[in-house]
């Protein structure tokens, strides 16, 4: 099984942009819809510009006077769009704006639903409800257009109705996050202004879906075969900088810097990171946990066995990084080199091994261990 999904991580790795919505054919039509809740008075156009080829979504949101808040406007578009399954990293928005300190720009696309209008304006919050996935954007300004880049993993299909934020973010719970098999089978993109009073002017060229790039890395320094999930689990992905002690690429993210960059290979993440309080990773697990490669998503560990949750945490706590035994390594994935430096069958440095008077011990670095199972994210990464 996981040399099946091994070999479609690496067939994605080659494949290009999907293109989603383009106005050069008229292949997709966008139709703009108002705020109808109780007597919403936010409005807005839509049409397309045909000599540029470009989408103009025009309009105003006003506060809904029974609510006293802001409504929304918005431009959707139903059809059957490419599988974007191969492109899974981000949507990637050709746009330009003439109001560009605008809030509330946000982009959906439903996929999963048998009712995509519905799913789009219930966000979860009501039955049957879910497959709508939505994430916010700015646009920069300027007078050309300009891509903006949304990672997958920023998208969600929890969100308020009301307000159009998220209720639970891809980093809190997995299982809001859009997977390969929905970006597979799109049925709806809307473009929305949403949550923020004011003018709204916004011309949309092209809409993208591309692969995920493991850019930051230099490839003579890459020992990972894949790039770095970008849904990380227990709030890695939050930690965008490489706080390591010796002088990598800037861009790199903190797992991209410790479990692929070459340079980093006898260096750990922060000492005592799992205890952050925004990443707590003992908050999260309850009974048996299995941890999977923050690359691939090959499973490596399953924890605890054979001790209780409190003994796993202590031996932790000891040392600073999460510590695993014997009994709990996936030993066809885990390897360990002459120097005791701990990879993934991947490729993936995961940490050390330092056995201790209590047996074999695998001294490892969370930002490697935090991976979505390869099964559910074989090319959102």
């Amino acid at each position: 099984m996981s040399c099946r999904w091994i070999s479609l991580l690496l067939a994605a790795s080659a494949r290009a942009d999907v293109t989603l919505v383009s106005f050069s054919d008229g292949s997709v039509e966008f139709k703009e819809l108002n705020d109808p809740v109780m007597g919403g008075k936010s409005t807005g156009t839509w049409h397309v510009d045909e000599a540029g080829h470009f989408g103009v979504f025009d309009g105003e949101v006003v506060d809904v006077p029974s609510l006293k808040a802001p409504g929304f406007i918005k431009a959707a578009a139903d059809a059957q769009f490419p599988d974007a399954s191969s492109a899974a990293g981000e949507l990637v928005l050709q746009v330009r704006s003439s109001t560009p300190e605008y809030a509330g720009f946000r982009v959906s696309f439903a996929s999963g639903t048998m009712a995509p209008s519905y799913a789009c304006s219930g966000g979860g919050s009501i039955p049957l409800s879910r497959g709508c996935f939505k994430a916010k954007f700015h646009v920069p300004a300027g007078e050309e257009f300009g891509e903006v880049r949304i990672p997958f993993s920023s998208f969600s299909d929890k969100w308020s109705p009301a307000t159009g934020e998220q209720t639970k973010t891809c980093s809190e719970e997995a299982d809001v996050c859009p997977t390969a098999k929905r970006l597979a089978a799109i049925k709806r993109i809307e473009v929305w202004a949403e949550g923020a009073l004011g003018k709204v002017h916004l011309e949309l060229k092209s809409i993208v879906a591309r692969p995920a790039q493991l850019a930051g890395v230099p490839a003579s320094n890459n020992s990972c075969k894949h790039a770095i999930q970008s849904n990380l689990r227990f709030n890695i992905s939050s930690r965008t900088e490489p706080t390591v002690p010796v002088p990598v690429d800037p861009s790199e993210t903190l797992a991209e810097a410790i479990c692929c960059d070459a340079r980093t290979k006898l260096y750990a993440e922060p000492q005592f990171l799992y205890q952050a309080p925004d990443i707590d990773l003992f908050s999260h697990l309850s009974g048996v946990t299995t941890f999977y490669d923050s690359a691939c998503g090959l499973p490596l560990f399953r924890a605890p066995q054979n001790r209780s949750m409190s003994d796993f945490k202590a031996d932790t706590d000891e040392h600073g990084w999460p510590s695993f035994r014997a009994a709990e390594l996936i030993s066809e994935n885990v390897k360990v080199d002459k120097d005791g430096i701990v990879y993934s069958s991947c490729g993936t440095h995961l940490g050390s091994y330092l056995p201790d008077t209590a047996g074999p011990r695998y001294c490892l670095d969370l930002s490697c261990l935090a991976g979505q199972p390869a099964e559910e994210n074989v090319v959102l990464i």
